[in-house]
This record gives structure tokens, sequence and C-alpha cells, in this order.
């Protein structure tokens, strides 16, 4: 858990009542941290046995995500692909099907900057208020609490609600009006996926040139070539550790929304393109439900 003091001065932000749909890795760790700052929350997942330990920790089970908007003042929503925060907010038994006035709407999800835009317009609508929100830091960031927090919406519905992404988060940051936070995370994996291939085949290289890869790791590690994915990818891969902290198949779903705005943008990203075609290749063996480290499968193999 996140090692912080809870200040309670953050007062009206702290007495709201939080929905969270999706309770995967990331969600059910930032749900542990809502919890033990004192917030109420209730929780829905397609899924229900991946909140029993959240229910344990005192949440509330929901039988929807429309009994969970019902039952909240402030909603987060973080699920799989942009087909899964569609349903989640316009299905039958979706966010939208229940009275959202004055609430506050928050996608965490990584999906398409123009399904937040929709998301946003039709909270509006509905007297509500929406952010898209989508995160960085893994399964790792999320546990420690650290993660950053890229936010698209209305300055002050985003200032109304920073004390609460602080619980979870390290960095946040307001980067546009909706749909901004999704481009910003779209900018994110754009880099991710150049340090993600970068990282391989250091690896790779380092392993046919006969060297010490751990010893490879720690001396680049500390010049230059320094980069998140290495420090915190490279050690799971020697540990043949290859469990996901993010998904292989939702990194395809990213890198594939980043190409698609890059092309109404009418601009280029041929590595981000080569990148996710070698993540595709990795589904197409069998390892889309691994952690994006396992890319060394196609050079290495247990």
């Amino acid at each position: 858990m996140k090692d912080r003091e809870v200040n309670f001065y953050e007062g009206v932000a702290h007495m709201k009542k939080i929905g969270f749909i999706g309770t995967g890795v990331m969600g059910s760790a930032i749900v542990k941290h809502l919890l033990a700052a004192g917030y109420q929350v209730a929780v829905y997942n397609r899924t229900k046995s991946k909140t029993d330990d959240l229910v344990e920790l005192g949440a509330v089970w929901q039988e929807s995500p429309a009994s969970v908007a019902a039952n909240s003042d402030i909603v987060f929503t973080m699920v799989g692909y942009p087909s899964d925060v569609e349903e989640t907010y316009y299905g039958t038994q979706g966010i939208f099907q229940t009275d959202v006035s004055g609430k506050l709407l928050i996608d965490m999800t990584t999906s398409t900057p123009s399904l937040a835009e929709k998301i946003y317009h039709s909270a509006k609508e509905l007297h509500a208020d929406s952010l898209d929100a989508p995160v960085s830091g893994g399964d790792l960031g999320a546990k420690n609490g650290t993660l950053t927090i890229m936010v698209g919406g209305d300055e002050a519905v985003y200032q109304s609600v920073v004390p609460i992404f602080d619980v979870f988060g390290s960095k946040v940051n307001l980067q546009g009006a909706a749909g901004a936070g999704q481009h910003t995370k779209m900018a994110n994996q754009i880099m991710i996926a150049g340090t993600m291939t970068g990282m391989t085949e250091l690896l790779v290289y380092a392993k046919a040139a006969g060297l010490d890869v751990e010893k490879v790791i720690d001396t680049v590690g500390g010049g230059s070539a320094a980069n998140w994915s290495l420090t915190n990818y490279s050690p799971r891969i020697l540990r043949q550790d290859y469990t996901p902290g993010f998904f292989v198949k939702h990194f395809v779903k990213d890198l594939t929304i980043a190409l698609a705005e890059a092309e109404k943008m009418a601009i280029e990203l041929p590595a981000t393109k080569l990148a996710r075609d070698l993540y595709e290749k990795l589904i197409d063996n069998g390892h889309g439900d691994d952690g994006t480290q396992a890319l060394i499968k196609l050079w290495w193999h247990d």
C-alpha cells in the first residue's frame, strides 16, 4: 500500500461516495488505496470473484454499472477495451441507464479520444461531469500508489478531484479538453513501445555476444540507456516471470489506437507500427495474456 498519511483536510472530496467498475490488476490496487484512505467504495466487475478481497476490506458489491452509479457520487471505470467502455456507459445495465445528475464520471481505461469526447457530451446532457484519466505505471505503480494520471476535461472538475487522484497517483496533470488525456496516453504508449523493443533487443544482443546479461543491465542502466522498462522488466525476464503487469493484448489495443489516431492526423509512426506488429506476432504465438515483457519470447524460449 502507498506509504502516506491520509490528510483529512481534503474535506468535501473525502466525504464523496466512490464507485469503481473494473477490478483487474490495476483497478483492484487502486480500490485498496481508496479504502485505506477512508473512502466508501462500491465495486463491480464482470467476474464477481475478482472483488471478493475488496469486499472483505470494506468495499460494497453492486450488481451492475448502473447500480454502482446510483450509489456513488464519483464513478471510476477501468475496463479492457473501448467496446467495454461503450457497454459500461451505454449498455442496458450501463451507467447512463440511471440518474447521473450531479455525479462525476471518470474513465481510466486506455480508450479512444473520440469515445472520451462522446462520454463527456453525454454526461453534460444528463447534468453530470466526466473526465478521461488513463494512467501509466503498470501493476507496480498501482500497488505503490505512484501512478501517472493523464486527464482530459474541464479545469474546475479536474481540480475538485485532485485530492482523490493523489491517493493513488504521484503525478497528475490536466492535459486539455475531453479526449486530451487519451491522446497523452497514446504518446506515452508510443514511447513505451520504443523502450520495450529496445530493451528486448539489448538483451538478445548481450546474450548472443556471450556477455553477463545482469552485469550489462546494471551497467547500461546507470547511463543514458536507463529507462523504466529496463529497470522494471529486465529482472522479470531473467527470472522468466511473464506475469502481466500489463497484458500483451491490451498493449496491442493501445498501439492500434495510437496508429489510428496518427493516421487521422496524417502522420507516420513507423517504429510504433513495427512494435505493434511484433506484439501481434506474440499474440499469434499464444502469449496475449502474458505481460508485455514476454516480447523476449520471440527470441528466447523457455
